[in-house]
């Protein structure tokens, strides 16, 4: 089946889907959920190909991290949909009431977007993720997904299209276009008249190629260069098990620790014991002159490294001697994601929130809590680092619109 007849599909099911009720809806995804963990063995021996192949082909341990499912993965994955079965339904409700001069009642009322359209890279929960939040607000998705993970996607949308063939629901509301060219990825972000938004998730050379070539509209979520900024008065430990945290739990996420910025004040005391604990994961450290000094193995920074998305177990780490030197610095080498600061100092803390330009900006607190799941959202369709429509997780809200709805009583314009 060509990509247009997918897309022309899609387009048909569209109209069905946001028909749905809450309750169709939300029975469909419990459904979902219920047939993933069911299906979990035959979807890990897919997923366990995709493996095979990524590692024959040399992807770096955070690709692989991102690729592979366990059992506990797939709970995880049918955990948030069930989640986002116990969210509230925002489609329907009206969120601005008025009456004009002349007695015309004006509502503003959520409805979904449409055709939601979403590349991504290796990560099959994704499949899932999207999946859920599209249905519940009442949009159809078309996923391209990447090469690498095409059999764990095949085996995931088999179980969804499973779910809805039984409730008898539109199986289009999800399809998987399995030609994963770069001409069919070209061809997709050109199907205006039939995608009505476009997501793309992965890496920065993805998201760019979306960005520049797209001609549907498109949400932009970003790759993570996030930073932690250790203040002259911060908690020392808790400063360690933060970085460490954010930096080894899981390397290949975007809201992985990339950067460490530190002040001078506070680096003799810091960065040795910090070293010793990066050291026991194999964190190479690329440091500036004054932090190289004081971590053993540290091999020399350069510009580029401290706005790098390493996605490996590389850290960049830069000295600096205030807060607004700190500010100034993630500005210029974030990539709007998320940032965090560890401080005991509040007024510094509040310099830090108000001054840093990104989705998320933490306060004592680990960058890996930027996520769907970790926000209530239930799962997210991407982490948006653009301004406009969407910003940082982005959950059900986001994947509405809004029409307004108009009654009167005779009225005509003079």
């Amino acid at each position: 089946m060509t990509l247009i007849e997918l897309a022309t599909k899609a387009k048909d099911a569209k109209y069905l889907v946001a028909g749905l009720t809450t309750e169709e809806k939300n029975s469909a995804i419990l459904l979902v959920a219920d047939k993933l963990e069911q299906n979990s063995e035959t979807i890990i021996a897919a997923n366990a190909i995709d493996m095979k192949n990524g590692e024959e082909k040399g992807l770096n341990p955070g690709l692989l991290d991102r690729l592979k499912l366990t059992e506990d993965r797939i709970k995880s994955m049918a955990d948030g949909l069930r989640q986002v079965v116990a969210l509230d339904d925002p489609i329907g409700q009206i969120t601005e009431s008025f009456t004009r001069p002349n007695g015309l009642e004006i509502n503003k009322k959520l409805v979904p977007i449409g055709v939601v359209g979403v590349i991504y890279e290796a990560r099959p929960n994704v499949t899932a993720d999207v999946f859920g939040l599209c249905f519940k607000t009442g949009n159809v998705v078309v996923l391209k997904g990447g090469s690498d993970a095409l059999e764990s996607n095949k085996a995931i949308v088999k179980t969804i299209k499973a779910a809805l063939t039984e409730l008898k629901l539109p199986v289009d509301a999800i399809t998987l276009i399995e030609d994963t060219s770069r001409e069919s990825t070209k061809e997709l972000m050109r199907l205006n008249g039939y995608i009505d938004v476009l997501i793309p998730r992965g890496g920065a050379g993805l998201i760019k190629s979306v960005v520049e070539n797209a001609s549907v509209p498109v949400i932009e979520t970003g790759s993570g260069n996030c930073h932690i900024y250790v203040d002259h008065v911060a908690d020392i430990d808790m400063a360690i098990d933060i970085i460490e945290n954010a930096k080894t739990q899981r390397i290949g996420v975007c809201n992985a620790c990339e950067s460490l910025v530190i002040h001078e004040d506070i680096a003799a005391e810091l960065l040795p014991k910090l070293n010793d604990r990066l050291r026991q994961h194999g964190v190479l450290v690329r440091a500036d002159e004054k932090a190289k000094a004081l971590m053993e193995g540290a091999e020399a920074a350069t510009e580029q490294d401290f706005a790098t998305e390493y996605l490996d177990y590389i850290i960049s780490v830069k000295t600096v001697s205030s807060v607004e030197e700190a500010i100034a610095h993630i500005n210029k080498n974030n990539t709007g994601h998320s940032e965090s600061i560890i401080t005991k100092d509040d007024a510094n803390a509040k310099k830090f929130l108000n001054g840093i330009d990104a989705a998320c900006v933490y306060v004592n607190a680990s960058t890996r809590f930027t996520d769907g799941f970790e926000f209530g959202f239930g799962a997210e369709i991407g982490i948006s680092t653009q301004k406009l429509h969407a910003r940082g997780p982005m959950g059900l809200l986001a994947l509405t619109s809004y029409k307004y709805t108009i009654y009167g009583n005779g009225q005509i314009r003079k």
